[in-house]
């Protein structure tokens, strides 16, 4: 075996490897704590890169607006401005929107469930008076008079006590997160910023580095998914946002039809929830129907059936069509994805599947065309109504079983003749 660099380099990284995990099963709650540390440090910076993913779609819309500027430099920082405004206008608006008629609710519904715990303690000693076999029952087995209700103080006290110091250290620590929180928020808006004002030349460098320490085909191959990740992204961020949009339409125009209550606030919460694909629009209905019942419970059954209709409307035609087609997959594939994105990730899950599950599959219909090609399948076999196929198996069963024929029929022809001539 002649031993050159290449090998020399090969043995080099398994040998690194090797005492890597032999460290990391000996050393496992330090690599944990070493693990907690670089996630900490890195965390800023990945959050601040995932804003400005987010951000660029809004951003490059306002740039396109903004040609009239010749500066590059000073029509970058207007779209970043405007991008910003924008956000925190669309913000605002939903708060300042649901956040008073929430208040307003939870102020008329204070009220009422205290009448109506009022009401179930009246009915509830009327109904032992009604029953005294059950009141009985009830004073035979509950004797109020034999608990020691000073030991039980005691105990209430303690409990207190120590829920107080819990309470006070769970403060200290939330305190500390939320500091640290604020810290890391900044951070992380500080770099979108920078990767927003920067994407270019951080993309040249990124390019770059790809293409010194790969191959040049593994780094053309790299560069060609991140770019089809890139325009994914982007097309299911803007989908999503039309879909809702739609979706937030629709219910203020049945809720206008209907005449039901609250119909800026809940076409608002259908939008903002609808958001978060295929379950989010059921969240905003049971929180609108719960607003919607303290008005009038009749109002609620309504809103309940119109949403049904609307969202099946919008679960078969327009999120396969609007979110579905922009990302290139088909709606079967939309709800799959979904439901695993839920099922591993809960909500970040189902935002970041869809167009995830895009990407693979736009890859894997490349993959698939190429070897079908490589392979030379007779177009014939791939139609929707195709011929009838035979296996190479079934074609010589079949050609064993047309020679077995034959045979028969020769030796059963030699019989027969053998028969006349003996006959004769």
């Amino acid at each position: 075996m002649q031993i050159d660099k290449k090998t020399i380099r090969k043995v080099f990284w398994v040998a690194v490897g090797c005492i890597f995990f032999y460290w990391l099963l000996h050393e496992t709650e330090r690599f944990r704590a070493l693990w907690n540390t670089v996630v900490g440090i890195v965390s800023p910076f990945v959050i601040g890169a995932a804003l400005a993913f987010i951000l660029n779609v809004p951003m490059r819309s306002f740039e396109n607006r903004l040609k009239f500027i010749r500066n590059e430099g000073l029509r970058r920082a207007v779209s970043i401005v405007l991008t910003f405004v924008a956000i925190a206008l669309v913000i605002y608006g939903v708060f300042r929107l649901l956040v008073p008629q929430i208040s307003e609710t939870i102020m008329t519904l204070i009220p009422k469930l205290t009448d109506y715990f009022l009401g179930l303690e009246d009915k509830l000693f009327t109904f032992l008076e009604n029953n005294p076999e059950l009141l009985a029952w009830v004073s035979a087995n509950t004797d109020f008079a034999s608990f020691d209700w000073p030991s039980l103080i005691q105990q209430a006290m303690s409990m207190l006590k120590n829920s107080l110091t819990v309470i006070a250290g769970g403060a200290f620590s939330a305190v500390g997160s939320v500091a640290g929180g604020i810290v890391d928020a900044v951070i992380g808006l500080v770099f979108a910023i920078y990767s927003l004002a920067r994407k270019e030349i951080l993309a040249r460098q990124g390019r770059r580095i790809l293409y010194a320490f790969a191959s040049e085909r593994a780094a053309d191959e790299t560069i060609r998914v991140m770019r089809l990740t890139n325009v994914t992204f982007s097309n299911f961020i803007s989908g999503q946002c039309l879909e809702a949009f739609i979706l937030g339409c629709m219910f203020a125009i049945a809720m206008a039809i209907f005449k039901l209550p609250y119909i800026t606030l809940v076409s608002v919460l259908i939008g903002v929830t609808a958001l978060v694909p295929i379950v989010g629009a059921f969240v905003g209905c049971a929180v609108s129907a719960f607003l919607i019942l303290v008005n009038d419970p009749f109002q609620a059954v309504v809103f309940v059936a119109m949403f049904l209709v609307l969202q099946q409307i919008e679960g078969n035609l327009i999120y396969p069509k609007v979110v579905g087609t922009s990302i290139g997959l088909p709606g079967m594939w939309v709800l799959l994805a979904v439901t695993v994105g839920g099922e591993l990730m809960g909500i970040m899950g189902m935002l970041v599947m869809i167009p995830l599950a895009s990407v693979v599959y736009t890859l894997l219909r490349e993959v698939t065309q190429k070897r079908v090609e490589k392979k030379q399948i007779d177009p014939d076999k791939l139609m929707d109504h195709p011929i009838v196929l035979k296996s190479k198996f079934k074609e010589n069963r079949e050609r064993r079983e047309h020679i077995k024929f034959r045979r028969e029929m020769r030796a059963l022809a030699e019989k027969y003749k053998a028969q006349k001539k003996h006959q004769k």
